[in-house]
């Protein structure tokens, strides 16, 4: 597994000076529910917002939502559909995406720390807007395929008053790249995300995570971005 994460982690860094960046600030806001409705089905309901760092512009939200099947306790498999909407500076208007997506995701326990791996497949329908010959906006859907690669490491760091909280570290790495020909990017490499941050679990079906993200997203038309990004995620696991 550390080779694993060595490797992504050269990878995030070989992006990083393969050409010229642009920087910029943003706002993470995430709840992510997670619903066990019996002993191997469950959903999955999530809200994303993502702000500039005036807390002024709302530049993407994403909703998603899946059916989930547990294959054991530690293994799991989903498929579900997300709408993202992204704001675009040049038409002051916010462009679609439909996304349906396929995981599988492995949990490993050394007693009170946790691993996560996570393989996720998606099916982009994208909108995108372009500048006719009259001056006129106009908008066309691009279809794209991308898979997603997560390593998710959640250290327990101090007890509080009972077993059920405790304060951890989390450190993941999210690598994303297209697959075949995709007009949305043509890099194989897509963006990549590296979080760092700390976690208070609260008795064991709430967790509250603050941290710093580092999103880098190539670009197959000019500049690459890096966003840096202050991330606050609500996650919620309950059984029904």
């Amino acid at each position: 597994m550390k080779i694993i994460f060595a490797f992504i982690s050269l990878t995030f860094f070989s992006i990083g000076f393969a050409q010229k960046t642009n920087q910029d600030q943003r706002v993470w806001m995430a709840y992510v529910g997670q619903y066990k409705a019996s002993p191997n089905w469950g959903y999955h309901m999530e809200a994303q917002f993502r702000m500039d760092n005036q807390l002024e512009q709302n530049l993407q939200n994403l909703f998603r939502v899946g059916v989930v099947y547990h294959l054991s306790e530690s293994k799991n498999i989903t498929a579900g559909y997300a709408l993202v909407n992204t704001y675009s500076a040049s038409v002051d208007d916010y462009f679609k995406e439909n996304r349906l997506w396929e995981q599988y995701q492995v949990t490993t326990k050394w007693s009170k720390d946790v691993l996560i791996n996570r393989f996720r497949l998606e099916q982009r329908w994208v909108e995108q807007f372009a500048l006719s010959e009259s001056n006129q906006f106009t908008s066309a859907t691009e279809y794209q395929n991308r898979f997603r690669v997560l390593n998710r490491f959640l250290w327990h760091l101090a007890q509080l008053k009972s077993e059920k909280e405790s304060i951890y570290l989390v450190v993941q790495n999210e690598l994303f790249a297209t697959m075949g020909q995709n007009p949305v990017n043509s890099k194989l490499i897509d963006q990549n995300r590296f979080l760092v941050g700390f976690g208070l679990n609260y008795s064991n079906t709430i967790r509250l995570e603050l941290g710093y993200l580092n999103h880098y997203i190539t670009s197959s038309t000019g500049s690459d971005l890096m966003n840096h990004t202050v991330s606050i995620s609500l996650f919620h696991n309950i059984v029904l």
